[in-house]
């Protein structure tokens, strides 16, 4: 699985209006947002347009305008977001694996590719922004995390 420069981007936005709802609860303009993470201004506006078309932010325009989360941190989950800028979380050659069809020698595959999705999706459905933002990932993630052997590349 690859974790597209526009997902990064859109959870790192989400992070950065989470902690700064928390502070004081001003809406905060894409520049600030652009600034602070180092993302590329014009593309993160096109990324906060489709957060806020999914729910995820909510915008108000003018000199005190900028975005805010439309829900609650705790509410948002790292799926959500990926889901609401980039679509499914796993596909095969652009498709959901449940719509695949396999024969012959390649049908194993099937069940490999669901068990892959399934294991994604428990992961990034089970890890809110409030539980980056607070640094308080579940258990299961620290854990895995923790495994010399995530951290290494196969050669």
């Amino acid at each position: 699985m690859r974790i597209s420069a526009r997902a990064d981007y859109a959870v790192r936005a989400v992070l950065e209006l989470a902690a700064r709802q928390g502070q004081g609860g001003d809406p905060v303009k894409a520049e600030a947002i652009a600034a602070v993470q180092d993302i590329p201004h014009k593309f993160l506006e096109g990324i906060l347009g489709d957060l806020r078309r999914g729910g995820i932010v909510e915008s108000r325009r003018g000199g005190s305008g900028g975005y805010r989360l439309a829900r609650d941190p705790a509410a948002i989950t790292v799926a959500d977001v990926i889901r609401t800028v980039d679509g499914p979380i796993v596909s095969v050659r652009g498709e959901r694996p449940n719509s695949l069809t396999y024969t012959g020698t390649a049908q194993p595959l099937l069940p490999l590719w669901i068990a892959l999705r399934a294991n994604v999706r428990k992961i990034l459905e089970g890890v809110t922004i409030a539980d980056i933002a607070t640094d308080a990932l579940p258990e299961e993630v620290l854990r895995l995390a923790a495994e010399p052997a995530s951290w290494e590349n196969p050669v």
